[in-house]
Parts: C-alpha cells; structure tokens; sequence
C-alpha cells in the first residue's frame, strides 16, 4: 500500500465569505483535489487558516443564523446566535461550517483534525 503524502495548505480567510472558504477547505481536508481520490480512503492534506476573524458574511447571517445543540433531555434545546460565537471564537463558525460539508462517515473525525485555524 502506498504511503500517503499529506502537503500544508496555507490559505488567508481574509475578506473571504464562510461558506465559500468552507467549501474550498472541505474539498481538501477529503482530497478530492487529488487524482487518487477515493471516497473510502482518508487522503486528504492538512489546511492552515490565518486571519479566521477577518472573515466576511453576506446579509445578516450574524444576527439570524443561530446554532442548535441539543442534550437528550426534554427542554434540552439550546440555542446561540452566530454574533455570539464569532465574538467568543471565530475560528469556531468555520470550524462548524466544514464540520457540516464533511460527510457523516468514520473519517470525519481524522479530517477534522487535520484543520489547523489561527
């Protein structure tokens, strides 16, 4: 079995929109950029993102976007919005955003640890 090279994308999220960088970050982390894609193998690079606060959002979606985690529990909704988490971690709605491009599978995990943002 071949060894898989893994190369460091560097890429500057400034003045870029969240859901097109995550996008673009996502198709790296699964390695569809790649010739040897398979779906099945983790292949992947590893991306860098510098200046995660400098990011910019079309519309409103700070105010209105909210996100969703839930306990179990009855009443167990909880509920922030995307103003909230950005101002606490930036770095955080575009780890969430990538989160939801991946695919739902055993790899996602690996994947996402290869997501380094600063």
């Amino acid at each position: 079995m071949n060894k898989i090279e893994r190369k460091i994308h560097k890429i500057d999220a400034s003045d870029q929109a969240s859901g097109r960088l995550a996008s673009q970050i996502a198709m790296i982390l699964r390695g569809k950029n790649k010739p040897e894609f398979l779906p099945h193998i983790d292949g992947g690079d590893i991306v860098e993102v510098i200046n995660a606060s400098k990011m910019s959002f079309s519309g409103k979606k700070l105010l209105q976007k909210k996100y969703f985690s839930f306990s179990g529990y009855l009443s167990g909704l909880k509920t922030k919005r995307m103003s909230e988490v950005f101002s606490k971690d930036p770095g955080e709605v575009l780890r969430r955003a990538v989160k939801q491009m991946l695919p739902p599978t055993k790899l996602r995990d690996a994947q996402m640890k290869r997501l380094i943002i600063r």
